[in-house]
């Protein structure tokens, strides 16, 4: 079992910035890929970006994050990060840090492929 702890989410103004943390414990040998997601009210949970454990870190991120944020790895401290910059409105979620089993070639930033979740951190973007 993977447990996994998000923090540092809160509300900030358009443009601004956000670091995420996520604390993970348990086997953790066994989360290959780790990503973040986030869900508007309303709406469906979405991938925002992912990191390989392997592969040299290899990241992807949804095309509507790339280049405003950053997703990265502690492992000596078994921490996942999320640097998000120039926020915008519609970047306004609830993030859940997620782990998997899979390689991230093969979960991709589908929700549904990965087993291991946080309680979720909430993201305010006001205009």
């Amino acid at each position: 079992q993977v447990q996994l702890v998000e923090s540092g989410g809160g509300s900030v103004q358009t443009g601004g910035s956000l670091r995420l943390s996520c604390s993970a414990s348990g086997y953790t040998d066994s989360s290959v890929c780790m990503g973040w997601f986030r869900q508007a009210l309303g709406k469906e949970r979405e991938g925002v970006a992912s990191i390989d454990s392997a592969s040299a870190g290899t990241t992807s991120y949804a095309d509507s994050v790339k280049a405003r944020f950053t997703i990265s790895k502690d492992n000596a401290k078994n921490t996942l990060y999320l640097q998000m910059n120039s926020l915008k409105p519609e970047d306004t979620a609830m993030y859940y840090c997620a782990a998997t089993n899979y390689y991230c070639y093969t979960a991709g930033l589908l929700p549904w492929n990965y087993n291991y979740w946080g309680q979720g951190t909430q993201v305010t973007v006001s205009s």
